[in-house]
């Protein structure tokens, strides 16, 4: 739909309408990467976009913990009215260096979902590397525009020692070297960085795993270690118990079952997917929906996700198929 078409149909109060009939159902936004005043990076939302879409949520909406929003669905009652809860996936210091101030300022919570082994130093995200040699004076055949997607669903099917081996293959290619720590660009959080957002009473830290793998290409017994190491490896340096989850890559087909229940069994109280949706009061806690809003930068694009209309736009599509 073009922006025109959404302009008219935000003037002629339909955002407002879908934002009312919507009002029990929460929202869980979700973002990964952040950069600076007119950052250009089209996978790192800029602090001006990340301002308005601030300014955005204060005007319309209630930011609360996402363990608040998910004890309210453990709970079977309706939800309060007009819910959002800010998630962060992965671990990188963007997040410290432009996020945290404006949540500071705002007075916003937020969740951080970190991977153990990349806050460690003992290695940085698979995901980061492809992007890196993608961005090469002369990337790998598999890596030109157009390509990225198609092998990031090829590398999400398979184990990880197969998916490395492939990313290495890729660098030798093109005759580079993986660098062995992250460029700045990528780089982790610290401990001491975590422990200070954890104890500013804004941010809960919670787990991405400990390496990131795709959890439906292991087996059980490594999902396991996955879950309950990176819990213990956090809790450990924050000093604060670990209660949220975020599955790696979030989509129906990339975890199992059986994986459902061990995040439970884990010790964990909620865990959030990456599929686009919002929350009712009858989601499983275990599987909460997010809504992407990295590259919503604009309020017209913010807007259509929050207030509900791109979610009634779906539900009709997926009906009238």
């Amino acid at each position: 739909m073009s922006k025109l078409a959404l302009r008219a149909l935000r003037s002629c109060g339909i955002f407002s309408l879908t934002r009312t009939i919507s009002a029990r159902m929460a929202r869980i936004l979700m973002y990964h990467n952040f950069s600076g005043s007119q950052g250009t990076d089209p996978d790192a939302l800029n602090v001006e976009g990340l301002r308005r879409q601030f300014e955005y949520l204060r005007q319309h909406f209630h930011v609360v913990p996402l363990l608040q929003l998910a004890e309210q669905v453990a709970s079977g009652r309706e939800l309060d009215t007009n819910l959002v809860a800010l998630t962060i996936d992965d671990g990188r210091r963007s997040c410290y260096e432009y996020l945290f101030p404006l949540l500071v300022e705002f007075k916003f919570p937020a969740t951080f979902f970190v991977l153990s082994s990349f806050v460690r130093g003992e290695d940085w995200i698979w995901t980061d590397k492809v992007v890196w040699l993608s961005e090469q004076s002369t990337p790998p055949a598999e890596l030109v525009p157009g390509k990225l997607d198609a092998l990031f669903k090829s590398l999400n099917r398979m184990r990880p020692e197969e998916r490395n081996a492939r990313i290495q293959a890729m660098a030798r290619s093109i005759g580079v070297s993986i660098p062995a720590s992250a460029p700045a660009k990528f780089e982790p959080c610290s401990w001491s960085e975590l422990r200070e957002m954890a104890d500013s009473g804004l941010m809960e830290i919670g787990s991405h795993t400990v390496s990131h793998p795709i959890l439906s290409s292991i087996t059980d017994e490594e999902s396991w270690k996955e879950l309950t190491l990176s819990k213990s490896q956090i809790e450990e340096e924050i000093g604060r118990n670990v209660r949220c989850f975020c599955y790696p890559n979030g989509m129906a087909e990339d975890y199992r079952p059986s994986q459902v229940q061990q995040v439970e069994r884990a010790g964990y109280d909620c865990s959030v997917i990456a599929q686009f949706g919002m929350v009712s009061r009858n989601s499983d806690r275990y599987r909460l929906p997010r809504i992407g809003v990295a590259r919503k930068s604009t309020t017209l694009e913010f807007s259509k996700y929050l207030d509900g209309f791109a979610y009634y736009q779906q539900k009709l599509g997926a009906g009238a198929g």
